[in-house]
C-alpha cells in the first residue's frame, strides 16, 4: 500500500490518499505524522463504497442510509439535503495567535474574495460529535460538494468503527437537480460556487452574449451597422 499526499492551499491542510495494490483508491484521510506511523500496520476495516448521485439516492430510499453533511456552514446555507444531518469536517477558524491572524487576512483577500470560502481548520471534535449522534452500526452517506472532504470524513469514521459508510463521487457538485429534496437558496451542485467567480461568470455571459447579438446585426444588416458606426465616429 502506498501514500500519496497532496496541499490544499484553499483549505491549508495536508490531504493522504492511500493506494492498494492494483491501483484502486483505499480512501483519504487527513494524517499527523502519529496517523502515518499508526497506519503502516495492518487493521483489517470495512471498505467505504463510493457511488454515483442515483445509488446515492438509492441508498438513502430503499436501504436507510442517513445523510451526513460535513461541509462548512456557508455551503450547507446555500443548499443541503433536507433531513440531512450537519457536522462539518472543517470549521472556521477564529484563532487570534499572530500566525493564524496573517494567514486568515491572506485567505480573504484571495481563495475568501474569488471562491466565497470561509478561512477554516479541521474540526477537533468531528469523530466525538457524529459517534455522538450515529451507533458504529448506523448506515451513513457522508457528503460534501466535491467528494474530497467527504472521503476525509469517512476514513476516519471507518478507523472509528463505522461498518457502513458510503460517499458520493465528486461530491453533490455532480447531483443533478431533484435527485434530492433539497433547503436553501441554490441548487446542490452550485452550493460550493460564491465570491468574484460567480459574477465574473455572469459578466462573461452578458458579454458573450452583447458581443454575438453585435456579429449578428452586422453580419445580416451592414448597411445600418456601417452608419451606426458613422454617427458614432467609428471608422471600419
Amino acid at each position: 500500500m502506498a501514500v500519496v499526499g497532496a496541499f490544499s492551499p484553499l483549505r491549508g491542510s495536508w490531504i493522504a490518499v492511500r493506494i492498494r495494490q492494483g491501483g484502486k483508491p483505499a480512501g483519504i484521510s487527513l494524517l499527523s505524522p502519529t496517523r502515518r506511523r499508526r497506519n503502516c500496520a495492518a487493521v483489517v476495516r470495512a471498505e467505504v463504497s463510493f457511488v454515483g448521485a442515483d445509488e446515492a439516492k438509492r441508498l438513502v430510499d430503499e436501504e436507510g442510509y442517513t445523510v451526513l453533511d460535513i461541509r462548512d456552514r456557508t455551503q450547507r446555507e446555500r443548499a443541503h439535503i433536507k433531513s440531512s444531518t450537519h457536522v462539518p469536517l472543517f470549521i472556521e477558524n477564529q484563532d487570534n495567535d499572530i500566525g493564524t491572524i496573517v494567514k486568515r487576512q491572506l485567505h480573504n483577500n484571495f481563495a475568501g474574495l474569488f471562491f466565497g470560502l470561509p478561512f477554516t481548520k479541521l474540526n477537533p471534535d468531528f469523530a466525538r460529535t457524529v459517534k455522538d449522534k450515529f451507533s458504529p452500526e448506523s448506515k451513513v452517506l457522508v457528503v460534501c460538494q466535491e467528494g474530497l472532504r467527504s472521503a476525509a470524513a469517512a476514513d476516519a469514521l471507518e478507523k472509528e468503527g463505522f461498518q457502513n459508510i458510503a460517499c458520493i463521487t465528486s461530491g453533490l457538485q455532480t447531483v443533478k437537480p431533484g435527485t434530492f429534496e433539497s433547503v436553501g437558496k441554490s441548487e446542490l451542485q452550485n452550493a460550493g460556487k460564491a465570491g468574484l467567480v460567480t459574477i465574473q461568470g455572469k459578466i462573461s455571459v452578458v458579454l458573450g452574449t452583447v458581443l454575438i447579438s453585435a456579429y449578428l446585426f452586422i453580419t445580416f444588416f451592414p448597411d445600418q451597422a456601417e452608419k451606426l458606426f458613422d454617427l458614432a465616429g467609428i471608422s471600419l
